[in-house]
């Protein structure tokens, strides 16, 4: 079966707050390629005209646009971070770029995390395509993959809610953000 592979580059800052490691409870940056790998989900015999099952920039139009615009630079926190309720209360403003996850936001959650986002993306455009291989290159000695169904390691829900899920460019489920918020705008590849 063909594949479509692209890879994107973020910046971000994270901590991790559950106790794995002194060092990283320290807010912290990294430079990252995610890497995903697309697959039809119906078989596709080659027609002998078009050839392709999806344009490349429509299978990674929305999601490059969501990692661009909303992944990159962000502020990855726990939904258990007490760095959020400081920013409820000095930087409102700031909540929206602040990507969280439920537990400590390593890198293996993140990748299960991105990967059902990047699928829900691909529902929403028709559903002809979904991710099948996701890896992030956290630094260049130290990289995660993940292949399988990110919902089998991932809650449903959290107390800030599963922005994962959903076809949005969110990356939180913070109730003080508001519908004023433009993350929260479905956008898909037209």
């Amino acid at each position: 079966m063909f594949s479509l592979v692209f890879t994107r580059r973020f910046s971000m800052a994270h901590r991790l707050i559950a106790g794995c490691s002194v060092k990283c409870a320290t807010p912290h940056g990294h430079n990252e390629f995610v890497t995903v790998r697309i697959q039809a989900i119906e078989p596709q015999r080659l027609d002998g005209n078009i050839n392709m099952v999806e344009t490349f920039e429509r299978a990674k139009s929305t999601w490059h646009r969501w990692i661009d615009e909303h992944v990159d630079h962000c502020l990855q926190l726990s939904d258990v971070d007490p760095l959020l309720d400081w920013f409820r209360a000095h930087e409102p403003d700031k909540l929206a770029r602040i990507l969280i996850t439920p537990g400590d936001p390593t890198t293996e959650v993140l990748a299960a995390c991105m990967m059902a986002k990047l699928n829900a993306f691909l529902a929403a455009d028709g559903g002809k395509l979904r991710c099948v291989h996701i890896q992030i290159e956290e630094t260049p000695t130290n990289t995660v993959a993940f292949e399988g169904d990110p919902l089998l390691v991932l809650p449903t829900a959290t107390p800030t809610g599963a922005w994962w899920l959903r076809s949005d460019m969110t990356i939180n489920d913070l109730p003080n953000l508001g519908a004023a918020n433009p993350a929260r705008t479905l956008q898909t590849a037209g």
